[in-house]
């Protein structure tokens, strides 16, 4: 019913339907946040088409990001894009802004906020602070590159993430392995299996984030094909003719790396092969990440020689239980033989020297008793001569 009093007819099932699609595809386009040089954030309504015509990258590329898909760890370097993949973390990195894909989930939260903090230049000092004036070289600003900046603290974020995960495997699997020693238990067993499958899991994603630092590391032109900054200054450099058109929107920060980068490129030649910078950066955290990984193969260590304990215990009450299973068939050989004796003599058969000999079968009795036992020692010192029991 309206306000003014008139029945509203219901919404055909269709168009609801329509509606709810269409809300649902709304939402999920509104899975990308974009933060500019100077960490300011603003969320995108588009979709993937508007994404791949903004960064200027293939469907391909793109598809490595969609949280449906299942895509290893990767760092992709493009023309003017780096594409990552690590984890939770999915973005694409520009020479001047970063999409970040999911920027409400809670683990990407954090890594949204140190960027707005860290995105931004440092302020330098005044160069008039300097002897020499404004013209003094040392007054300028002195800052990595904005995508090796975003790369960064995306690298920090996903070696932290992992690091804390290995931590808390490692608070909970420690005390459980030493319980599962002291006490063998189902619960403890189950528990450890549980806490042994975590760990499994865990090895092969920072295993995957080492794969892909080590394989850039091992690759100088990979790692060329990250510096979107120097690329994007050598096609605005005057050397490099024409080029290709400038599609990033203007930006004081970008244009005064343009050129700075432009005088460099006049002095020095072969610039584009020095990869150094960002060497010791992936360095650092391949490190890092290395460290993550030999923590998890010192507890995959730990729970192996657990594992091999607790099979060595095993083995000891298996044999122990075949030790008495021995002793008792011996007594078992032993007591039916005497009941063999017993049983014959307990017979209703007329014996002669029974009735001129009254106390006959009480030694019958006692030569029996004293053969069984003694059978039973000869038993058990021939198992123990051959090492079946333990002396």
């Amino acid at each position: 019913m309206g306000r003014d009093g008139s029945v509203v007819p219901a919404e055909p099932p269709q168009q609801a339907a329509a509606a709810a699609a269409s809300k649902k595809k709304t939402q999920s386009s509104r899975s990308w946040i974009l933060l500019d040089s100077n960490g300011q954030g603003t969320v995108l309504d588009v979709d993937k088409y508007a994404i791949m015509h903004r960064v200027q990258i293939h469907a391909r590329d793109l598809r490595i990001l969609d949280p449906l898909l299942s895509y290893p760890s990767t760092i992709l370097g493009r023309e003017r894009a780096i594409v990552l993949n690590l984890e939770h973390i999915k973005a694409i990195i520009t020479a001047e802004e970063v999409l970040l894909r999911d920027p409400l989930d809670e683990n990407v939260i954090p890594v949204v906020e140190e960027l707005q903090r860290r995105l931004p230049l440092a302020s330098a000092v005044p160069a008039k602070d300097y002897p020499g004036g404004p013209n003094d070289e040392v007054g300028e600003e002195d800052e990595s590159p904005f995508e090796f900046r975003a790369l960064e603290v995306a690298l920090e974020a996903i070696c932290s993430f992992l690091a804390a995960r290995t931590t808390e495997l490692e608070t909970a699997a420690y005390p459980a392995l030493d319980e599962l020693t002291s006490k063998i238990s189902s619960r403890n067993l189950d528990r450890v299996r549980k806490l042994k499958s975590a760990m499994t899991r865990l090895t092969g994603r920072v295993q995957k984030v080492r794969d892909e630092l080590e394989q850039l590391l091992d690759d100088d032109d990979d790692m060329a094909d990250l510096y979107l900054s120097r690329k994007l200054a050598g096609a605005s450099s005057p050397l490099s003719g024409s080029g290709a058109p400038n599609w990033y929107p203007a930006s004081p920060t970008i244009g005064s790396k343009i050129s700075r980068a432009s005088r460099a490129s006049l002095t020095i030649r072969g610039d584009e092969n020095d990869v150094e910078e960002l060497e010791m950066l992936l360095e650092a955290y391949f490190m890092q990440i290395d460290g993550t990984l030999n923590k998890l193969t010192t507890l995959r260590e730990y729970i192996d020689d657990t594992e091999d304990y607790i099979n060595i215990q095993l083995d000891n009450h298996r044999n122990q239980l075949i030790q008495l299973e021995l002793f008792l068939s011996s007594g078992t050989v032993c007591l039916s033989i005497y009941s063999l004796v017993a049983a014959i003599f307990g017979m209703n058969i007329p014996y002669s020297w029974n009735e001129d000999h009254p106390y006959m079968f009480k030694w019958v009795v006692i030569v029996a008793g004293a053969f069984c036992a003694f059978l039973f020692l000869v038993i058990v010192s021939y198992a123990r001569h051959k090492g079946l029991v333990g002396s």
